[in-house]
């Protein structure tokens, strides 16, 4: 059971972040910071520049391909985790940093959440077998 867990937990992390940065660039949402309209104008509020967003953005996209690739590939799952869930951490950091509503930062959040029950999960998984 925490195998199917894990699977849907990281199809869910994976789409979600292809979904935002692939498919809802240039969207407006009730997620973005500040007064953002799009990804430019988050980063924009968060005082960040371009480069940095689009540095960012590949790396959250590659690490989700990453993490998708894990699922076949168990040895691929720590590196991925890691990275998203750094990302999100700091994503906490900037929404709060600006003073947005804690809605606007439920994606990050959850997508954080996610990242640590994986771990969890996993780790878990290790210890068991060592036993």
């Amino acid at each position: 059971m925490k195998k199917y867990i894990t699977i849907v937990l990281k199809c869910i992390v994976s789409f979600t972040i292809a979904n935002v940065w692939l498919f809802r660039y240039g969207k407006q949402t009730i997620y973005r910071g500040g007064e953002a309209t799009d990804l430019v104008s988050e980063f924009a509020a968060y005082g960040l520049s371009l480069i940095t967003m689009y540095a960012i953005g590949t790396l959250k996209v590659f690490a989700a391909l990453l993490l998708l690739i894990s699922i076949f590939y168990k040895k691929m799952e720590l590196p991925p985790l890691l990275v998203i869930g750094g990302l999100m951490t700091a994503a906490l950091y900037f929404h709060f940093s600006i003073g947005d509503a804690l809605i606007k930062s439920l994606p990050a959040a959850l997508m954080l959440s996610a990242c640590t029950l994986i771990y969890f999960l996993r780790f878990q998984k290790q210890e068991e077998a060592k036993e």
